[in-house]
């Protein structure tokens, strides 16, 4: 990712959004002092999506070893790593716009899913004090887990068309009509998704759900195009791998739910500049088998 790039687009979002923002939000009735940072918003921004891309597992160290030593000049008030922690905090409406900024288009196919998001392992539950009030309790197709759940849709360009964090004990089924709301066409998803009522949910929408079955369903007749298409649901967990194993989606070391959801949606703006992103590689010529 280039560095300089990076900073500019941010940047130039920041100077139409942060303003508007900061003239329209309600304040919680007390008076605080406008005291100014050693790093604007950008940088703060520029920073946290920067560490995703590093390879490094941990930010302290990405921003003590790699932040403050290699990139000095291009970041020359970079204040301490535990002030730095404290900043992080002031620009999760921001970022989160700017992630909306960059999410794709719907081109007429999509895909759906969730990811567990661990905050700690299952045998420290009863010690977990950080996400007491937030995470929840679920199992997965991997096993039981708590924490939070990442529900995103994709289209065959691999790029993200929206997002949503939840409790780890929140139905799959719940989000997905208002992430569906700037969807057209078809939208696939796994097992998990099979329900009548949420169907005729999406059917309102102008969306038709197209799911795998479960084993105890009776087989139903599929054209082929959506055969064809359901067979090829995987982009969607390619993409969920890169998100915890290309970039630091999930970890254990978080310290408070406003950096957690930093963290996750930094991980989300880090992927969708990745140059080369999973693809179906759908052109015109590969419908018309199906379209005559």
């Amino acid at each position: 990712m280039i560095l300089h790039k990076l900073f500019c687009d941010i940047d130039d979002f920041c100077a139409v959004f942060i303003p508007e923002w900061q003239r329209t939000r309600l304040l919680n009735g007390r008076c605080k002092r406008n005291t100014p940072k050693m790093l604007c918003e950008s940088e703060i921004i520029t920073i946290v999506v920067l560490y995703q891309t590093s390879g490094y597992r941990t930010l302290k160290w990405f921003y003590t070893k790699h932040l403050a030593q290699n990139l000095k000049g291009e970041f020359p008030n970079l204040p301490s790593y535990n002030r730095f922690v404290e900043l992080m905090s002031e620009i999760l409406e921001p970022l989160a716009a700017f992630m909306q900024s960059r999410c794709g288009q719907s081109r007429g196919i999509a895909f759906v899913d969730s990811t567990p998001l661990r905050v700690c392992e299952n045998i420290r539950i009863p010690r977990h004090k950080t996400f007491k009030e937030q995470a929840g309790r679920a199992k997965s197709s991997t096993g039981w887990f708590y924490g939070f759940k990442l529900h995103f849709m994709v289209n065959d360009c691999g790029e993200i068309l929206s997002f949503c964090l939840t409790r780890g004990n929140v139905d799959d089924h719940t989000p997905v009509p208002k992430l569906a709301k700037r969807l057209i066409g078809k939208l696939f998803g796994d097992r998990g998704y099979v329900s009548q009522k949420l169907t005729e949910l999406l059917a309102k929408q102008n969306v038709e759900l197209i799911t795998t079955l479960k084993k105890n369903m009776k087989p139903k007749v599929i054209v082929a195009f959506d055969k064809l298409i359901l067979r090829k649901r995987s982009i969607i967990e390619t993409i969920n791998d890169q998100l915890k194993n290309t970039f630091n989606l999930e970890h254990s070391r978080h310290r408070s739910l406003r950096n957690f959801v930093v963290n996750a949606i930094a991980c989300l703006v880090a992927y969708s500049y990745q140059k080369k992103k999973p693809s179906l590689n759908i052109n015109h010529a590969d419908l018309l088998p199906f379209v005559q």
